[in-house]
């Protein structure tokens, strides 16, 4: 058990906000964090005062059908410590509801940290107060949120992100990630790697990891490049120019780009380059290897080129995300 860390006379107040088809693990995902953090880390007190509001207090009906008893929404000046905005296919009339939206604006206000998961950050985004932050929410979303909110910075890659004291998370299960880390930061990583552990999280990922592997974003419709990613990743440190990818695949170089283009989106060339990175993070996070060893091994040939790639899709060093996200 991770030693008693320090913490307030009484619980947290955590606050989840729910609605009419709210989706049921943007809610019962953080929830759940909370519950085993007072259930299970052998504290003398519960750390934390989970609860699920919504509008009237009645029983939500979640998008899978499922209802949720809830109380009824708090006065805005009551005390919170967090709170959180829960998303799903209810959120666009939630977010057209101008009461609710003041509410959560005032309770945003009130409380020490904010939340949303999933597309929650629609609703948290209607109260203004991401505007000029960086924000995440569910990859398929983030260009509607930018398009209806141009001041905030959406991020389509991160589990979540954190911007001072609001913090926003991608899709569904994202929220579970975000939990962990509120708890990490209350009790320490030992306590939040604990909780992971009990709910049999294999891994409890940091938010500048992305919302899903470099392998299953280059999937197609038919993923018939599959073979050659599987080779790639083997083989990180050949060459892995466009010649060297045809020759391997059984095409021309023509028709690897043109078909690799139709089936990923992108160009072999930045396929290959996001497989380097993937796997640059992995090493960088779970092992001690110098940062050059790492750059040679994963391809990139010099810490440098290495540099360069990490500034453009993580927007850090290789040395930054090592001392953030490093085991």
């Amino acid at each position: 058990m991770p030693k008693t860390p320090q913490f307030p006379p009484s619980p947290r107040i955590v606050e989840i906000l729910a609605f009419q088809q709210v989706q049921i693990l943007d809610v019962a995902g953080p929830l759940q964090v909370f519950a085993t953090a007072n259930e299970r880390l052998g504290l003398a007190l519960p750390p934390y005062a989970p609860r699920v509001v919504a509008p009237g207090g009645e029983t939500v009906s979640a998008s899978a059908g499922l209802g949720l008893a809830t109380l009824p929404l708090p006065k805005t000046e009551a005390p919170i410590e967090t709170f959180i905005v829960a998303g799903g296919p209810g959120v666009t009339a939630a977010s057209g509801d101008p009461a609710l939206v003041a509410w959560v604006a005032a309770r945003a206000d009130r409380a020490r940290r904010v939340a949303s998961v999933c597309t929650g950050a629609f609703l948290l985004a209607a109260t203004g107060r991401l505007d000029g932050r960086r924000a995440a929410t569910h990859w398929a979303h983030c260009d509607r949120l930018a398009a209806l909110h141009p001041r905030i910075r959406v991020e389509a890659d991160p589990i979540f992100v954190r911007d001072g004291a609001i913090w926003t998370s991608a899709g569904v299960t994202a929220g579970i990630d975000l939990a962990l880390a509120l708890v990490e930061e209350d009790l320490g990583r030992e306590a939040a790697l604990a909780i992971a552990r009990h709910l049999v999280m294999f891994l409890k990922r940091p938010g500048g990891q992305a919302q899903f592997s470099a392998a299953l974003a280059l999937q197609g419709g038919e993923d018939r490049f599959a073979a050659l990613h599987e080779w790639v990743g083997a083989n990180l440190a050949r060459d892995l120019s466009l010649p060297a990818l045809a020759v391997q695949a059984g095409m021309s170089e023509r028709s690897l780009n043109r078909r690799y283009r139709e089936a990923t989106g992108m160009t072999p060339a930045k396929g290959v380059e996001r497989l380097r990175l993937e796997a640059a993070r992995r090493a960088l996070g779970e092992t001690r290897a110098p940062v050059k060893r790492i750059a040679r091994e994963c391809g990139f040939g010099t810490e440098e080129t290495m540099r360069r790639a990490f500034l453009r899709h993580v927007r850090a060093t290789p040395q930054d995300y090592r001392a953030r996200f490093g085991a």
